[in-house]
């Protein structure tokens, strides 16, 4: 299941030149997908109670047109794989135009967070998983 996150580009999101600095693409991808597990009912702050985090482990990403400050851009992220204790996001940043201006494959793994060692999924979580894939 795709899903959309509209994000406005702040002027802190830009560098001299009124483009957005590439590292920040990182943090706009970060909250889609927040935002993504929140619209499935999971909060990642109750997550946090059971020592349980996701965390990222590769990123693949590739810049086609950069982003403006201002503008009012749409992330769309869906689950292209998913493992026993990982999964990977497509994201991608599409411009007011519809233009693809970033898009990425995002590695994250499920870990305990008090040993920081790779954990299955939970299961109560995959199951929401598997629903939308």
């Amino acid at each position: 299941m795709k899903q959309l996150h509209p994000i406005r580009v702040y002027y802190e999101d830009t560098d001299a030149g009124g483009i957005v600095y590439y590292a920040n693409y990182l943090k706009f991808f970060e909250r889609a997908r927040t935002e993504w597990l929140r619209n499935l009912g999971i909060e990642q702050d109750e997550l946090l109670e059971h020592s349980v985090g996701f965390v990222v482990k590769r990123v693949e990403m590739d810049n086609h047109a950069p982003a403006r400050f201002n503008q009012l851009l749409c992330i769309e992220s869906e689950i292209v794989e998913l493992k026993r204790a990982s999964l990977v996001f497509k994201q991608t940043i599409i411009s007011p135009n519809q233009q693809c201006l970033v898009s990425a494959l995002i590695k994250v793994a499920c870990v305990n967070l008090s040993t920081m060692k790779p954990q299955a999924i939970p299961a109560k979580i995959l199951g929401e998983l598997t629903g939308v894939v």
